[in-house]
């Protein structure tokens, strides 16, 4: 929205209206980017109305199977009346892939909504187009009874088509006669009118179609932001038409909560026996105690039991004991159905209470890891557990979260794929009909770098340099395109892991449609999900889990009871095992078999589980190129002096010879150094 939020400031225009067609997949980026800009975002929808009811599914003779209706938000109840219409539009009413709804669920959800009559595919131009005045008022009519007659404009449109200039006079008189306001409105497909070819090839790759196709999807070049003066010479014989639309977007005001912090929506768990959840936590941690330290242990040792004790005391204070225990429940679920789980990644290894709970199942003890480094009370943020399933599994948890909160409180988020720099050019070059291998000749002139953008390829590479000035028309217009429409969103897609679980009915919250396999899906992505106060768990597959199940079946397939191989119980000391790493032969062995990690393997020659949790963290592109992997891998073997920073530091970084590896190490540094919490 960025750019269209910068041509709204230069233009003085005080608000900006968002309406996409069906979908709303936009409105929380495009509120908060308006408001950061100091313009009035205004946020509405251009909805697909059904003929007759949305659940009808055939065609109608004479009719469209979906006409195009303007509504936009004028308080927080429009915009919980929205949302609601877009959700059901998309789970209850798609039919040809549009998400309709139909009349009498605009009746039920139409308060605080103001409705424009629609462009030249609205309800009313549908019959004027037919020649069916009658018809076409009534449904004015019909619209006036539902949302009343102040929050119904009749809306004019003039992109220079002939069709828009036929009903023009009609929409006026009809406005007339029911005492009706008119409203002035311009599709905006693109920014300026020199972009019209550029989307024109971003709608043939879009439907898949050569721009040279006579018999395609054309949008006219005056689909494009127009000026206040621009817009007033268009309806220069109708100037209230344009007044109203200042009227309009001073009576839009919604105003959204985002706060990512705000545990509001968070779904409860229900403790057995209605027993306070923040006791409940803390009586499952001490028994998860007992069952990893032993009872003894767990009783006597008052170390343990006060780190245990102050985890919990955080955890309730800050809100979060449904998410742990929300967390502990599906993971032990899928223990105790035979699906593999991962023993914990990231900070959230860092947590006692994940331990005792068997979230995790790594010692936060053993290995010195900080439960500060995944929830800090002094930096409130939201715990975030990435767990790791069989790949089979995965959608089987997923499942018994559904079944568990509910199949309308549990859903998927959205993701956007981007036109990248290379199927940018792929694209474009398709669609203006090059050749396989004359647009592979110009797309593998740009680098295979992560993320470089044609402009930087255009900097780098000076074979497609030239091609920019001395290229024939076509190549210079395919770098032009390509330019222009690189890192726009080209399709939907599923986030890989992100699940988020509500107590409430998540169409009362967010937008949501569905996704591929049919799923719920939340229309925001990730980050606009949680400023709205959705909680996101993850639900990562992962292949090697599989690998490693699939592994132990054969080894215990012949053996007895008590000779089976449990992963658990395997010795971190083995001989042969470091044997096998030193060697670098890694192959198939999860996070070690790279040719880099390979080479690092056989110079560092780990002896011990801790050098193999220090080659990890230290494979990495800031360690690699900073010399830190050199001087570790120096003064392990004794080549090089280890040299501390400072003498306090020496107990913290002694098992990583002197060099900052982890996180951990450098926040017990700020600690002893600086004071710091």
């Amino acid at each position: 929205a960025g750019h269209e939020l910068d041509k709204a400031k230069e233009y003085n225009m005080p608000a900006l209206a968002l309406t996409d067609y069906g979908s709303m997949y936009g409105a929380i980026e495009f509120y908060e980017a308006a408001r950061k800009e100091g313009v009035k975002p205004i946020l509405g929808c251009e909805i697909y109305l059904a003929p007759e009811s949305m659940e009808h599914r055939q065609e109608i003779p004479g009719r469209k199977r979906a006409t195009h209706l303007t509504l936009l938000a004028e308080n927080n109840t429009g915009w919980e009346n929205l949302v609601q219409l877009v959700s059901k539009g998309h789970l209850d009413g798609s039919y040809y892939g549009k998400p309709r709804v139909d009349l009498p669920l605009l009746r039920e959800h139409a308060e605080g909504i103001i409705c424009l009559s629609g462009c030249i595919a609205g309800p009313v131009n549908e019959w004027l187009l037919q020649k069916q005045p009658l018809q076409a008022r009534e449904m004015l009519e019909e619209l006036c009874e539902i949302f009343g007659r102040d929050n119904l404009y009749v809306e004019l449109h003039d992109h220079g088509l002939e069709m828009q200039l036929e009903v023009k006079p009609q929409l006026i008189a009809l406005a007339g006669e029911l005492g009706l306001k008119l409203v002035a409105a311009n599709d905006v497909h693109f920014l300026s009118r020199d972009d019209h070819d550029a989307h024109d090839v971003m709608i043939c790759i879009g439907t898949g179609k050569l721009v040279f196709d006579e018999k395609r999807m054309r949008y006219p070049p005056e689909v494009y932001f127009k000026t206040a003066e621009e817009m007033r010479e268009v309806f220069a014989d109708v100037p209230e038409a344009c007044d109203n639309t200042l009227e309009i977007a001073e009576r839009c005001n919604v105003t959204l909560s985002l706060d990512a912090t705000s545990s509001e929506k968070y779904p409860n768990f229900e403790a057995p026996g209605g027993m306070c959840r923040d006791d409940y936590i803390r009586e499952q941690c001490f028994a998860g105690l007992e069952m990893r330290y032993g009872k003894e242990k767990a009783s006597e040792d008052d170390e343990l039991r006060k780190r245990l004790d102050y985890e919990i005391r955080t955890i309730s204070d800050l809100g979060f004991s449904s998410y742990f225990l929300i967390t502990a429940d599906f993971i032990n679920w899928a223990k105790e159905n035979g699906i593999p789980v991962g023993p914990g990644r990231g900070s959230a290894a860092g947590s006692l209470v994940a331990y005792a709970l068997r979230i995790t199942d790594v010692d936060p003890l053993r290995y010195g890891l900080l439960f500060e480094r995944f929830l800090n009370p002094d930096r409130i943020s939201l715990p975030d557990f990435d767990i790791d399933f069989d790949v089979e599994g995965r959608d089987r948890v997923i499942d018994y979260v559904r079944e568990r909160y509910g199949e309308l409180n549990v859903c998927q988020i959205s993701t956007f794929g981007t036109l990248k720099a290379k199927a940018a050019v792929r694209g474009v070059a398709r669609v203006l009909d090059f050749s396989y291998g004359d647009a592979d000749k110009i797309a593998k002139l740009i680098p295979n770098e992560l993320n470089i953008t044609l402009e930087e390829a255009i900097r780098k590479e000076p074979e497609l340099a030239k091609l920019t000035h001395e290229g024939s028309e076509k190549e210079q217009q395919l770098l032009d395109l390509s330019l222009k429409l690189e890192g726009l969103s080209t399709h939907l897609g599923t986030h890989a892991a992100g699940v988020i679980i509500m107590d409430q009915d998540l169409r009362e919250v967010m937008p949501v449609c569905t996704g591929k396999e049919g799923t719920l899906q939340s229309m925001y992505p990730m980050k606009y999900a949680e400023d709205q106060g959705a909680v996101k768990f993850d639900f990562l597959g992962l292949q090697n889990l599989s690998t490693i199940e699939g592994t132990l079946e054969l080894i215990n397939h012949d053996r007895e009871p008590e000779e089976q191989l449990d992963l658990g119980r395997i010795p971190m000391d083995d001989p042969p095992t470091f044997k096998l790493l030193c060697s670098a032969d890694t192959a198939g062995v999860f996070q070690l078999e790279s040719s880099g990690m390979k080479r690092l393997v056989a110079d560092m020659q780990p002896s011990s589980f801790e050098d193999i949790v220090a080659i990890l963290a230290l494979y990495r592109p800031g360690p690699l190129g900073s010399g830190m992997v050199e001087d570790f891998v120096q003064c392990k073997h004794g080549r090089k002096q280890v040299i501390y920073p400072h003498p306090l530091l020496k107990p913290i970084l002694e098992e990583t010879y002197g060099v900052m590896v982890y996180q951990e190490q450098i926040m017990q540094a700020v600690q002893v150094l600086a004071g710091f919490t």
